[in-house]
Order: structure tokens, then C-alpha cells, then sequence
């Protein structure tokens, strides 16, 4: 799809109805996507000419380097401890709600649908899905705040910073180095924060390294930047789904931003009968058709975007400042479901209950391995850095290890319900 195809689809897609937008944004997709087995764009992530390894290695034999990057990753312990991490409700609140490992795969499968239709690296992009959660603590981000209040006086504490601490050191699988070792353009696309003065520490270490970026003002790749995005546009989607089912968001509620009544009021045009339906098929519908229509919005303007740029290659991507995005329209409605699910649901008292005695788990968790490293694992407990190591044992914690080593250290069980 050239520059002009793409302008007059994002024109026809913002006047249109809802039924004919979404047309529209299949048409778009249909026209952007590649064929089977076609080449990378210029501006993709080469696996052929990746920037390499911290540590030498053997060719990878039949695969890229990102798809053994992929396959590493897969085979992480840090990887299968995602299934039991809470993404908003803590793991013992029940079995049907997300977890950091089920995100992760939906993020990777959201990511891999985009790559492939804008013809940029889709195992660079499966990759850094299925790895940039692998810092996260127990409790999410409730344990991650806790934690960071317990480092300030040692350095802090960060889960992006924590994903590459946890597959450049912390994996321990190959006899000659710490790590997993994975390439350049991996490490990049976990590390999507970093401050200023962690950027310098870290390319101090690493001259031009993943943290250089930081100091520059450059970007990641644009494979990097697509996990960003798709990264958002899961976490809206499943978050509504989780909020619905644990009884703490109202459909109808959520259903009059406009975002989402949009694609409620398509799926009842449709199919009239879901509305007296009982269960979650209005729902399943509605959430189904608001995120074919973001991935398509994402692909047309992206794609629009980048062909303006017309960028030689994926390093003159990364000077082109940020290209991967949704349309305006887009953009600002999904901001709004933001807004109303930070209010409604993430501060919703049901989940700030639960979220602060997790918060109250890992203070004291930290304390108790502070006051006695005896308790830690013995790799842990004969680290030099001993507040450090705290942090690394505490963070690579799932849900219900946390409470079960936290009622073991403290004799109290802060959930009513026994950990599994």
C-alpha cells in the first residue's frame, strides 16, 4: 500500500459508520499485509545482520538469531514462573483471570499479526513479547512499588530494568556465561524504560549498548516500538474481560465509551440476538471487533507513516523518531478507556484491598531476608550485594510462593485463602 492508499483509507475509515470504518480497516490490512514467505521491509530487523551477542556463539544452525532468542526466552525459568504472576488479580483469586504469562502470549500474538503485515522481524517482535515481562514481581505492579520503596536507599528498583537484569545475568543455563545471552535487538526491546542516570551506568558497562538510546534521544527498533503498542491495546482488551467476569467493571458502564460502544452497537447490528443472550457473547464480540479495529488503525497509520519516512534501513528507522502509532481518532479513545479503567478498576476498592496487603507481603518479605539472609537461597545468600540479591530472589517470587514464604517467615497468612 503506497503513501496516497493510506491516506485516502485513514480519510475514508474517521467519516465513516462504524460497520463500514471497520471494512474499511480490513480492506486497509488486506492491502498492507504480505504475502506468504514475503521478504522483510528495508526498515525491518534483519535477524541476518543483527548487531550480535554480549558473549560469542555458533551460528544458530536452521533458525535466525531472534527465533533462538524466542526459543531461549521459552525455555526460561523466569519464563514459566509468568503463569503464576498476577497481572490484576492476584493469582489465588481465582483460575480464569490473565497472568503475566497469559498476557504475554496475547501480546505476542498481537504483535506477530501486526509485524507480519507491515513486513518487519515477527520473531524480534514474539520475542521481546514473551520477555518483557520477566522482571515483573509477584502482585504487579503492587509488588513492584513495594519493592522499589525498599531499594531507594540501594539503587531502586524497576521491572523493565529487572527484564534485562533477568536475561543478561540472572538466568543461570550455560556453562560459560550468565545470562541468556540473547542479541542486541532483543535486549533493546526489553529494556523500554530507563532513566537518565541508569542509561549511563548501563552503556558505561556496555559502550553503545541497549542503553545508549536513552542518551541520544533515538528509538528502538520499529519491531520494539510494535510490542510497546500491542503491549497497550492487550492489556485494555483483557482487563475489561477480567474486570467484567470478577464482577467490578458493569458492561453497560463500560460500554458507553465511546471506544467500546462503538463495536457493542456493530455486534447487536449484527447479530440482534446477543442482546437477550445471557453470558459473555456480547462481550467476547465486542472486545473481538474493538481489537481487529485498533490492529488495523495501527497498520494503516504505521504504514503510512514509515513510507513517508521511506527509512534506508532499521538503524536509520531508529533516527526517525517515533513511527509506529495509531490514527488520531484511535489514539485519544483509547486513552479515554485508559482513564476510565485506572478509575474504575485498578483503584476499584476490591482490587486496592488486595493490592495493599500484597504491598505489606513484599516490605516484609524484604525486611525478613534482610534481617536473616540465612532464609534466602544459597545462591542468593552469598552475594556480596545483599540488599540486591533480596531484591532479585523476591522478584523472581510467583504469587503464591511469595505467600507462602512470607506466612513461613512471619507465622501470619495476610490472605484469608491458602496459597496453592
Amino acid at each position: 500500500m503506497n503513501r496516497d492508499e493510506a491516506c485516502a483509507a485513514r480519510t475514508a475509515i474517521a467519516g465513516a459508520t462504524p460497520v463500514a470504518a471497520a471494512a474499511a480497516n480490513e480492506a486497509a490490512r488486506a492491502r498492507a499485509a504480505p504475502r506468504s514467505g514475503a521478504p522483510l521491509a528495508p526498515w525491518a530487523s534483519d535477524p541476518a545482520r543483527s548487531r550480535g551477542r554480549r558473549h560469542p556463539a555458533p551460528p544458530p544452525g536452521a533458525r535466525s538469531e531472534h527465533q533462538r532468542d524466542r526459543d531461549r526466552i521459552v525455555h526460561s525459568s523466569a519464563f514459566r514462573r509468568l503463569v503464576y504472576k498476577t497481572q490484576v488479580f492476584v493469582n489465588h483469586e481465582g483460575d480464569l483471570y490473565r497472568t503475566r504469562l497469559t498476557h504475554s502470549l496475547e501480546v505476542a500474538q498481537l504483535g506477530r499479526s501486526m509485524a507480519r503485515a507491515l513486513r518487519l522481524g515477527e520473531d524480534l517482535v514474539e520475542a521481546i513479547a514473551l520477555a518483557h515481562d520477566l522482571g515483573h514481581t509477584p502482585f504487579g505492579h503492587a509488588g513492584q512499588d513495594a519493592l522499589d520503596d525498599c531499594m531507594a536507599a540501594h539503587g531502586g528498583f524497576e521491572h523493565n530494568l529487572q527484564s534485562l537484569r533477568v536475561v543478561d545475568t540472572l538466568e543461570q543455563r550455560y556453562p560459560d556465561h550468565d545470562g541468556l545471552n540473547l542479541s542486541f535487538e532483543t535486549r533493546e526491546g526489553i529494556l523500554k524504560r530507563c532513566p537518565r542516570a541508569v542509561a549511563q551506568r548501563l552503556d558505561a558497562a556496555e559502550p553503545g549498548g541497549v542503553a545508549r538510546r536513552f542518551l541520544d534521544g533515538t528509538q528502538p527498533s520499529l519491531e520494539a516500538q510494535l510490542v510497546n503498542l500491542a503491549d497497550e491495546i492487550a492489556y485494555n482488551a483483557h482487563d475489561i474481560d477480567d474486570g467484567v467476569r470478577a464482577g467490578l467493571l458493569d458492561f453497560d458502564d463500560v460500554g458507553a465509551l465511546p471506544l467500546v460502544r462503538r463495536f457493542r452497537d456493530e455486534a447487536l447490528a449484527d447479530h440482534p440476538a446477543l442482546a437477550g443472550r445471557p453470558g459473555r457473547l456480547l462481550l467476547f464480540e465486542t472486545l473481538r471487533r474493538m481489537l481487529a479495529a485498533q490492529v488495523g488503525d495501527l497498520v494503516t497509520t504505521t504504514a503510512a507513516r514509515v513510507e513517508a519516512v521511506a527509512p534506508a534501513d532499521a538503524d536509520a528507522a531508529r533516527h526517525a523518531g517515533p513511527l509506529v502509532g495509531a490514527g488520531d481518532a484511535m489514539r485519544i479513545a483509547g486513552a479515554e478507556l485508559k482513564r476510565y479503567l485506572f478509575g474504575a478498576l485498578y483503584r476499584h476498592p476490591q482490587v486496592t484491598a488486595s493490592t495493599d496487603r500484597a504491598r505489606e507481603v513484599v516490605r516484609e518479605l524484604f525486611a525478613a531476608y534482610l534481617g536473616a539472609p540465612r532464609e534466602l537461597a544459597p545462591e542468593y545468600a552469598a552475594r556480596a550485594d545483599l540488599p540486591r540479591a533480596v531484591a532479585d530472589y523476591i522478584a523472581g517470587m510467583t504469587d503464591r510462593f511469595a505467600l507462602r514464604e512470607h506466612e513461613r517467615l512471619t507465622g501470619r497468612r495476610v490472605f484469608g485463602d491458602a496459597p496453592g
